[in-house]
């Protein structure tokens, strides 16, 4: 049974995609509450991340939207209401999420969901903590077990993270940790650096220098078993192909800015995968309900300790000047670990 809800919401949204310097390029709008599919749930929501992906959608374009964009992917809250085929969650429950992109997001007091995007959040964090952990995490275990294959058997093989002091490099470093991989980020900053060893990387080279030699010195000179690539593979190419073992495997998550040559990858035979988590609920895949399955099994981790939040910067309240400061903070690159705002 549904709680009695109000007719209108607050959110923070856009009608024109705008530089983050623009007055009107984040506002604070009063909206009409989502409408329930009939597998949805509507979580109000008490904490959002900010991620990059959120920056990319509301970069500069000639779109002009009709109703406003609420932007967000991914948050934690409580069930309020459920639509009437909606079967795993209940109504009171606490929970974290990912979003759709084909929908509105979590930048807004309420959001209305397909259940497969929800889990319970984990019990020992907070909504804020909670928050952080849904978009990286779920990238990043899609990345490693069901792109890159990884399974309890890999154990002392290597796997070389690039930019494993970013959100999704963070959690993969720690779920490699995990299966018993020897983790070797990259990073360039004594910050990051120290921030990619408390998530996990054994090792942790600087992403600035060529990263052969460096391998070279610590023992891998014949390559790495694994390549997760969370950064634009395209200026890093020539040093994945060299720098992968024959028969390894390598995953993009992150679009090249430039065209690559794929030759190199059939005299080693090397497996090239991508990996983008909303595959599954883009393409309604015959194993959509993985999507909920892996969010499930990630609260599950955190409450077990096998991994950790990796939140580092808490604003409030959710509002359009705090988001356009979060979208800054974004865009100059130098933040680590996640932001979350949280409360109306």
């Amino acid at each position: 049974m549904s709680q009695k809800l109000p007719a209108t919401m607050k959110a923070v949204g856009l009608y024109k995609y705008l530089p983050i310097s623009d007055t009107n390029s984040l506002l604070n709008l009063e909206i009409s509450l989502p409408e329930l599919r009939k597998r949805d749930v509507l979580v109000k929501v008490k904490a959002i991340a900010v991620n990059p992906i959120d920056t990319k959608q509301r970069a500069p374009k000639p779109k002009v939207e009709i109703s406003p964009r609420i932007l967000g992917w991914d948050g934690a809250g409580v069930v309020v209401a459920k639509g009437v085929n909606a079967r795993i969650h209940n109504i009171g429950q606490e929970v974290f999420f990912t979003g759709n992109l084909a929908r509105n997001g979590s930048n807004a007091e309420y959001i209305a969901l397909d259940e497969v995007h929800v889990a319970l959040k984990p019990t020992n964090l907070t909504f804020e903590q909670a928050a952080a952990m849904p978009l990286t995490s779920v990238t990043a275990y899609e990345s490693l077990y069901d792109r890159l294959l990884l399974t309890e058997k890999d154990k002392g093989k290597s796997i070389l993270i690039i930019n494993s002091a970013g959100g999704v490099g963070s959690v993969a470093s720690q779920l490699a940790k995990h299966l018993g991989l020897k983790v070797i980020g990259t990073a360039s900053r004594s910050e990051t650096k120290a921030f990619s060893i408390d998530n996990g990387a054994d090792i942790v080279l600087n992403h600035t220098q060529d990263l052969l030699p460096q391998l070279k010195d610590i023992g891998y000179g014949n390559g790495v078993d694994y390549i997760l690539v969370n950064y634009d593979p395209y200026p890093y190419w020539d040093t994945l192909m060299t720098a992968i073992k024959p028969q390894g495997r390598i995953c993009l998550i992150v679009d090249s800015s430039g065209l690559v040559d794929l030759r190199p990858l059939k005299e080693k035979s090397i497996t090239l995968v991508s990996e983008q988590m909303g595959t599954r609920i883009k393409y309604e895949t015959e194993d959509i309900f993985r999507h909920q399955e892996i969010l499930q099994t990630v609260s599950q981790m955190l409450e077990k300790g096998d991994l950790k939040c990796t939140l580092t910067k808490v604003m409030k309240p959710i509002n359009a000047e705090n988001l356009k400061e979060a979208h800054r903070l974004l865009e100059e690159q130098h933040l680590i670990g996640k932001l979350v705002l949280s409360g109306f």
